[in-house]
Order: structure tokens, then C-alpha cells, then sequence
């Protein structure tokens, strides 16, 4: 008997106009999508090959160990260059937005600029991917979908009529919501396999064994997701008599769950628990080593006058100094242990600072993702970026690469720069960057539990309080 419902309820569908608007919507936005989305990734990669390349192909006079160019303390002695995914053809995530380069100086970590600071005026009219068009396109066709799967019934009179015999109201409640929901997800597999036969077709390393099974996640997420709204377009249906007013409700509910209050969450997140920028962090931490440097300077000059009234004294000499190499080492040589000391206080200001910043940031971030989690929208989001790599798991590592990159760079190199040394040509050998370690897709799904347990949360409450409540109605 379930079995011939659910052929009814798919036929159903299938001769409606929703679904031939569906089939089209599905097979020219999801390939569309990827082509365009994929000849982005590939403009991304030149750019960090020519970067990599540039980066590498410096000319030993460019390197900055001269001397003259140490007194700098901004310059960018070595660059973590940021490796474009190719899973972010199917999610730009955070990519797009975080810095391209990470520039290692004396004074700390600089950005470099993002891709969206350097992006084409098509970027005005939005940015597509598929975890967009799944979060936002079809989260709305899975309510359109199932608004009327029982006030439609009910408006036609067909419902009574059905019941009146020995249907079970479980059988027939789950045929709408299976029918339905197969009618809906064939022409979403068939567009998504096309469009994966189209990025095959363009060189996309879609058999690599770190990408395939992350693609599966994905496409296995996304469709948990439309379940949800599924659910829910069953719940509405179920408590309203009219289609037009289950319509409304349907739409004003994916409005608020999600367009609004995903990003209600982060909002107040800021407001409860603000936090510097990291320019103000980084000015300051400029600004504390410009002190110390104005510092070590004034002991220089002193030193340097005691030096040369020795000197003078020493030769019996008036008016007559001779700035010599035993000179220069005997100076530099008073004046390591103030840089010593200078460079650890600047060393343990500046962690303090960072961590600070840190610390302010995280709980920020925290509060915010909590906030958002109330819609199943943010859980889908966040799982579906950190599958493709391009979400949150992505930024941390990237920052934290970076970070350890600079404690290396600061132990084996800064530390022994000499800010107030006379002469110094010796060079001094960079470590090369150390390369991003992304998690793997057991790690990613372990990271996210909380998000899919979330998501299966949503799917079977919705439907719990589906069938509850067609339990009770008075039909």
C-alpha cells in the first residue's frame, strides 16, 4: 500500500509544473555553476604559481639581510602564500575572503590583500556556488514543494475521502513526504552528475582520493539538509487549512531561518563580546617596538660617548676619533645584552597582544556560531565548507601554520638581527614555509559532529511534530 502512494504522490508531482521548473532550474544552474566556478579556481591557482614563483626567483640583491634594509622592521623577510582548494569550486567559504599571503616581519605577521579585494565588477551581482544554491536556492523549492501536500488535499476534499477508508494516517503522511522528497532529489542528482562529468571534461582531479569521498559527504549533507525543509514544509502544510496562507508561512519562515537569523547570531555575538581589530593589534605592537627601538638607540649614543672618551683618554688624543672594526665589535659587543633584553620584552609584549586578540576572537567567533545554530542553515554551512575545505577548519589552520612559521622565523632569525649593531653583513638563512596539513575527512566529520547531529536533530523533530500533529487534526 506504501508503495502505491508513493507512486501516486511522485506521478503527482511529476505532471506538475513545479517539477518541470525544477528539472530546468536543476540541469542549468548546478553545471553552469561548476564551469564558471572551476575557471575561477583555475585563474586562482596561475595567480599562486606565479606567486610561489616570484616568491622563489628573487634576486639574492632583493633579499633583505643587508644591513641597510634590517633597519626596517616591516619589511617581509618570507611569505606563507595561501594554496587555493579545488574543492572550493563547490564552496568558496572563506577562501575568497581570507589573506592571500601571510608576510613574516620583525614587527609580527602581515596580510596580504584577498581575492575579493582584487575581484571583477561581476562580483557586484553576487557570488554563486553550490553550497549556496543548495543553503539557499533549494531550501526554498523543498517548501514549495510540500506547503500544499496536505491543506491542497484538504482544499480539494480529497483528504476526508481518503482517510474514510482503512488508510493509516502514518502511510498516508509518509508517502507524501517520500514522493515528494525522491520526486524532488532525482533531477538535483541527475544536474549535480552532469555537472560533474562537466568539471571531468575540463581536467577537474575529481578520482584524487582526498576529493571523491569529500564530494560524497557533501552531496550526502546537502541532501539531509533539503530533508529538513522538507520536514518543515510538512509541518506548516499539516497546521494550516488554506494553501495560500501555508504559502506565506512558508515563505516568511525560510526568510527568517535562512537569510536572517543565521547572521542575527554573529550580530549579536559582537555585541556581547567585542573585540579589537587585528590593524589595532598590529599598530600597537608597531608602536611598542618603535619604543624600544628609540630606547636601544638613546643607549647607543651613550655608549658610543663613553667609548670614545675612553678612547681619547686612552690615546691622549683631543678632537681626533677613528671608527675602526675593533671599535665596531667591542660596541656591538656592550650593546648585545640590551638587544637581548630589548627583543625578549618586545617578544613577550607582542605574544601577550596576539594572544589577547586570540582569545577575544575565539569567544567571539564561539558565541556567534552558537547563536546561528538555532536554523539548521548555519549547521549546513559550516559542515559544507569544511568538507570542501574552505571553511572555518581552513582559516584556523592557515593562521595557526602561520603563527608557528613566525615562532620559527623569530628563534632562528630575528633574534639574531641586530637593530643598533654598526656593521653587519653576515647572512642570515630563511626556513623555507612549512606547507598547510588539512584535516582529514574523518577529522572534518569528528570536527562537525555537533552540526550533523544537528541536522538529523532538525529532520526528525520536524517530522515528529509532523505526524503528532496530523495525528490530532480533526480532518
Amino acid at each position: 500500500m506504501l508503495i502505491t502512494l508513493i507512486r501516486k504522490e511522485m506521478m503527482h508531482h511529476i505532471l506538475s509544473a513545479r517539477f518541470i521548473a525544477l528539472l530546468l532550474m536543476c540541469v542549468l544552474l548546478i553545471p553552469l555553476n561548476f564551469h564558471i566556478n572551476y575557471h575561477r579556481y583555475l585563474q586562482r591557482q596561475v595567480d599562486y604559481q606565479e606567486t610561489v614563483k616570484d616568491e622563489n626567483n628573487k634576486d639574492p640583491a632583493e633579499q633583505p639581510w643587508l644591513q641597510k634594509q634590517r633597519t626596517d622592521p616591516n619589511l617581509e623577510v618570507s611569505k606563507l602564500i595561501l594554496k587555493p582548494t579545488p574543492l572550493s569550486v563547490f564552496g568558496t567559504g572563506l577562501e575568497s575572503a581570507l589573506p592571500s599571503y601571510l608576510g613574516m616581519t620583525r614587527n609580527g605577521i602581515q596580510r596580504g590583500e584577498t581575492a575579493l579585494s582584487t575581484a571583477p565588477i561581476a562580483f557586484l551581482l553576487g557570488h554563486l556556488d553550490f553550497v549556496f544554491v543548495v543553503s539557499t536556492v533549494f531550501s526554498l523549492l523543498s517548501l514549495l514543494f510540500t506547503f500544499d501536500a496536505v491543506t491542497g488535499e484538504k482544499e480539494a476534499g480529497t483528504l476526508r475521502i481518503t482517510l474514510a477508508n482503512t488508510l493509516p494516517r502514518d502511510i498516508f503522511l509518509w508517502s507524501k513526504l517520500i514522493g515528494g522528497y525522491l520526486v524532488f532529489i532525482v533531477p538535483f542528482l541527475v544536474s549535480l552528475i552532469i555537472g560533474l562529468l562537466v568539471l571531468v571534461w575540463q581536467g577537474f582531479p575529481l578520482s584524487e582520493s582526498d576529493i571523491f569521498p569529500r564530494i560524497l559527504c557533501l552531496i550526502g549533507i546537502s541532501l539531509l539538509y533539503i530533508a529538513v525543509f522538507f520536514a518543515m514544509g510538512a509541518v506548516i502544510s499539516i497546521y494550516f487549512d488554506s494553501s495560500k496562507t501555508a504559502l506565506i508561512v512558508a515563505f516568511t519562515f525560510w526568510v527568517f531561518a535562512v537569510l536572517i537569523l543565521p547572521r542575527v547570531g554573529f550580530l549579536v555575538a559582537q555585541t556581547v563580546a567585542p573585540t579589537s581589530t587585528a590593524e589595532n593589534v598590529y599598530r600597537e605592537k608597531t608602536a611598542r617596538r618603535t619604543e624600544l627601538h628609540a630606547t636601544l638607540e638613546a643607549e647607543r649614543s651613550k655608549i658610543m660617548g663613553r667609548m670614545i672618551q675612553e678612547s681619547n683618554q686612552g690615546e691622549a688624543t683631543t678632537g681626533f676619533f677613528r671608527l675602526d672594526e675593533a671599535f665596531v665589535a667591542k660596541m656591538n659587543e656592550r650593546m648585545r645584552p640590551l638587544e637581548e633584553t630589548a627583543r625578549l620584552k618586545y617578544r613577550d609584549l607582542a605574544t601577550q597582544l596576539d594572544r589577547r586578540y586570540a582569545q577575544e576572537r575565539k569567544r567571539q567567533d564561539k558565541i556567534g556560531i552558537n547563536f546561528s545554530r538555532i536554523t539548521p542553515t548555519s549547521s549546513f554551512i559550516f559542515l559544507a565548507t569544511d568538507a570542501t575545505q574552505t571553511g572555518q577548519v581552513k582559516r584556523d589552520t592557515y593562521f595557526q601554520t602561520g603563527t608557528r612559521y613566525y615562532e620559527v622565523l623569530d628563534a632562528e632569525m630575528f633574534s639574531k638581527m641586530s637593530d643598533a649593531a654598526l656593521i653587519e653583513t653576515a647572512e642570515i638563512p630563511s626556513p623555507p614555509a612549512p606547507p598547510l596539513v588539512a584535516l582529514t575527512l574523518e577529522e572534518t566529520l569528528q570536527h562537525g559532529a555537533l552540526d550533523l547531529l544537528l541536522l538529523c536533530f532538525f529532520t526528525g523533530g520536524f517530522t515528529s511534530v509532523a505526524f503528532l500533529k496530523f495525528f490530532r487534526s480533526d480532518i
